[in-house]
Order: C-alpha cells, then structure tokens, then sequence
C-alpha cells in the first residue's frame, strides 16, 4: 500500500470516527473521541476529532444538503459509512478552504477503503452535485 498522506489518514480517522458516534445512538461526540482514540497519543486525533466535531455540529444543515442532492433517495437509505462521508467532505466543502477536487478525490478513496463497490461512483456523483451548489467546482 503507498504511504498515505497525513490529511487521508486525518479524513479515514474522521469518519470512523462519525461511524462509531452514529453506531452509539449519537451521543455526545466527545466521549465517542475518547472511547474511540483511548488514552494514549494517536497520530492525527486533534485534527479527526475536530473535522468529525465540525460535522456533528452541522449535522442537521449537511444531512438536508446531502439528502437534496440524492434526489428520489432518504438520507436513511444511504449505507453509514457512505453518509458519513459524504457529511465529511461536506463540512470540508463548506467550512474548509481545501479545494474541492481534493476534498472529492479523497472522499471517493474513503469509498473505495470502507464501502461498497458502488460507493465510489455514488459518493463522486453526490460530492459533484454539492460542490457545484455550493459554487466550490
């Protein structure tokens, strides 16, 4: 496997991250960190958590955005890992300056790691949607 850069190992552990806080019934993401990262030092934890914060706070907004772009799909049908993904790259198309070519090429790589053979293409397609609403593409 070649050697991954620090903002996908940040991105992977983001959505594990909302996977595991979506899974507990979404409590309070904080406790989520704690239990998921555990004690000890974790390479890129402040920056996951603070990605998968910023999404949980906006959870609401990103979740009708997405459920919008999905056209004849509920957000419920959506598998968990592809639905938090896609509020990652949300928030990161939203609240973040990366651009969105880059926020789209490492979402689709997420698919690829943690989803369905389908997952890929339906992310890109959806991320594409959003980003070009949101005037990011």
């Amino acid at each position: 496997m070649p050697r991954l850069r620090a903002e996908t190992k940040v991105r992977a552990r983001a959505m594990q991250l909302l996977y595991a806080w979506e899974l507990q019934g979404k409590p309070a993401v904080e406790g989520v960190a704690d239990s998921f990262f555990g004690l000890g030092p974790v390479p890129h934890r402040s920056a996951a958590a603070r990605l998968a914060l910023r999404a949980v706070a906006e959870c609401d907004r990103l979740d009708r955005d997405i459920e919008a772009a999905i056209e004849g799909w509920r957000l419920e049908r959506v598998g968990i890992v592809e639905r938090n993904i896609l509020r990652l790259a949300l928030t990161e198309l939203l609240f973040e300056e990366t651009p969105a070519r880059v926020v789209i090429d490492e979402s689709v790589r997420l698919a690829q790691w943690f989803a369905g053979v389908k997952a890929p293409s339906f992310v890109n397609g959806v991320l594409d949607t959003l980003a070009r609403q949101h005037q990011r593409l």
